[in-house]
């Protein structure tokens, strides 16, 4: 059974696995032992603080395998972007010419520079182990965050976005990159996000041009890449549009992927979730298949289980899910159709 949970310092070595292992473009999930450890110990106060309203805090989770206490993914929450510094993204907005004289009124695509995003909470650092893709695990690595944020919302603002990581080729090769931020910073795409991990996006981006870039001034390459997916992201995005969310006029300063956003109470998995009590048993004639929480905070555990579930009535857990869930007879769970 794999459980989601937060993260304890003692995953740093799993945890560095996974982040070597991730795709180019997570920025939030460094390759570096003391940052990681520093993510860590700053998810852990985030969870045991007291939190009236969103702030800086950061909510790690591990996806763990309990058959071998392996860690097969992670996911994060950022309470709220931009907190302690701005989050820049480039705008993509059409700027409007016309001439009277000569009846003309065209529009042209830019880019901007901005951080209209801050505010926001954010999703992001999703990764999960190429043998758990597009399985029940993937569904629960991302949406058991919205179970969380359903569970403490006064913790995450009313609206949520998210960051996808846009086209890059296998040697790690950005089209966009190369003709728009390679030409302010002289690195390799992969550097850049490299630097963005350890460090943050506001050195880079407020090196990045102050004006305008028109679109039709870019190679077709770079412009093909403007709200292109990775393919090995684009789960990620299917997963999320289920979910309700829509891409919108914001793309990343690097790879030009796109952003997702929703306004929070409509998102599915947080509209929809129900809590009951849990009734402990078994054997159980399952009839449908669904995510099911705690609403702990420090101790916060998900899982995907099999259940004959009945709105209105306890539902019943077997043993093995009571033990991963944390929960006894009659503790409240959270719980959502997959």
């Amino acid at each position: 059974m794999l459980v989601l949970r937060p993260v304890q310092l003692t995953d740093l070595p799993q945890l560095q696995r996974l982040a070597r292992e991730s795709l180019v473009g997570v920025t939030s999930l460094p390759d570096d032992s003391e940052r990681l450890r520093e993510k860590i110990l700053d998810s852990c106060t985030s969870f045991e603080q007291s939190v009236q309203s969103p702030g800086p805090e950061n909510y790690f989770f591990v996806l763990e395998d309990l058959t071998n206490r392996s860690l097969v993914g992670c996911s994060e929450i950022l309470a709220t972007a931009g907190y302690d510094e701005p989050f820049y993204s480039l705008r993509n907005r059409h700027f409007n010419s016309a001439s009277r004289e000569l009846n003309i009124d065209h529009g042209v695509p830019a880019l901007s520079l901005c951080h209209d995003l801050s505010g926001h909470t954010l999703l992001r650092g999703f990764h999960i182990d190429a043998a758990w893709v597009r399985s029940a695990s993937s569904e629960l690595l991302s949406r058991a965050r919205l179970l969380f944020i359903a569970a403490h919302p006064r913790r995450f603002s009313d609206t949520v976005i998210t960051e996808i990581v846009g086209y890059s080729s296998d040697e790690g090769h950005s089209p966009f990159w190369d003709a728009v931020g390679k030409h302010f910073f002289d690195l390799p795409y992969i550097e850049a996000e490299r630097l963005c991990g350890l460090e943050s996006r506001s050195f880079l981006a407020e090196l990045m041009p102050q004006y305008p870039i028109y679109v039709p001034m870019l190679p077709q390459a770079a412009q093909d890449c403007i709200g292109r997916v990775h393919p090995d992201g684009q789960e990620a995005v299917e997963i999320l549009e289920r979910e309700g969310f829509e891409t919108n006029s914001y793309i990343d300063l690097f790879d030009g992927g796109p952003t997702l956003y929703a306004r929070t109470a409509n998102i599915r998995s947080i509209a929809r979730s129900e809590t009951t009590p849990a009734s402990p048993g078994g054997p159980i004639d399952a009839r449908g298949r669904y995510l099911v929480s705690n609403d702990s905070l420090e101790n916060f555990r998900a899982i995907v289980a099999d259940l004959d579930y009945i709105p209105g009535q306890p539902v019943t857990l077997d043993a093995a899910m009571c033990a991963a869930l944390k929960v006894s007879e009659g503790r409240q769970v959270r719980l959502v159709a997959l």
